[in-house]
């Protein structure tokens, strides 16, 4: 065969492995998944209303006022979440706070995060309550509020959302205590007292009460063990047979802080620095609480 007569001779043209059909459908399959894909972001977007008693508010708390009731059922579209509420649009166009406990199951984020979670501070006695005496004679009910005042600054720099049974010297009741942790839907119920025993200097040490198991002695566990060096006994986890850990729905202590009529404990827990250090360890173990609350 001559060089002219290779070079006249032409190539097979390569054919394309997908014909016009298979093109076509490839391209009908990846826009229906754009189209489903979109749709289910759209839905995931969205709650369903659980209850009958479920309320819109003005901010992101049962404190704020409410704004309209929503009925059972009633899809919303979620714009973002705070603590427990979600910022939500209905779809008269109305926009608001709705509390995470009035959807329904499938549509709620659990807590992973302290920064996440809400948590009530009870401060233990408080008004006509003076709780027990130190050994100079101060009042159980001053140095409990000092605690809770500095355990809620702290939480709250993480974006913990807190509440107080308590924010001044007044009475407030046993028993609307563990109330307001329900109401609220807290993640943790912590109440701070000072112990005390029948002859001054007889005993000393902190130690961390629970009443329920499951929850709540996981709650007095993480916080025991988060407790560093404070210059006390560190007298463990023990179950406390007290009203406001007894009759609470909520994950709950009760921390007696050191015996407040013994004197080295009473030097403890009127020093600012064993007040913050303390606070700071109540906080690591409600961290390690929220983060392992599976």
């Amino acid at each position: 065969m001559t060089n002219q007569t290779r070079q006249k001779r032409s190539h097979p043209q390569k054919r394309s492995p997908f014909s016009k059909s298979s093109l076509l459908l490839m391209l009908l399959v990846l826009g229906l998944g754009f189209i489903l894909g979109y749709r289910t972001r759209t839905y995931m977007n969205q709650i369903v209303v659980e209850t009958t008693d479920a309320v819109l508010k003005e901010g992101p708390g049962t404190e704020f006022p409410q704004k309209s009731f929503l009925k059972k059922e009633q899809r919303l579209t979620v714009y973002s979440r705070k603590n427990h509420w979600l910022h939500v649009k209905t779809d008269n166009g109305k926009t608001g706070w709705v509390a995470d406990w009035m959807i329904a199951d499938g549509y709620k984020n659990p807590i992973e995060k302290l920064s996440d979670a809400t948590i009530v501070i009870d401060a233990g006695h408080g008004g006509a309550d003076s709780g027990a005496l130190s050994i100079k004679n101060k009042m159980e009910k001053k140095y409990t509020l000092l605690y809770a005042k500095e355990l809620e600054q702290k939480l709250e720099s993480y974006g913990t959302k807190v509440y107080m049974t308590r924010s001044s010297d007044k009475t407030v009741s046993l028993s609307s205590r563990p109330i307001l942790a329900q109401q609220v839907h807290a993640d943790a119920f912590i109440s701070i007292h000072f112990d005390s025993c029948d002859q001054p200097n007889a005993a000393s040490g902190f130690t961390t009460y629970y009443y329920h198991t499951g929850k709540s002695l996981k709650l007095a566990r993480c916080i025991n063990q988060s407790f560093g060096a404070l210059g006390l006994e560190n007298r463990g986890v023990d179950k406390g047979d007290f009203l406001v850990i007894r009759d609470n729905t909520q994950p709950s202590v009760l921390l007696e802080m050191g015996y407040i009529n013994t004197q080295k404990d009473f030097e403890n827990i009127s020093d600012p620095s064993y007040r913050s250090e303390a606070m700071d360890d109540v906080v690591k173990g409600l961290k390690k609480f929220i983060e392992n609350n599976d």
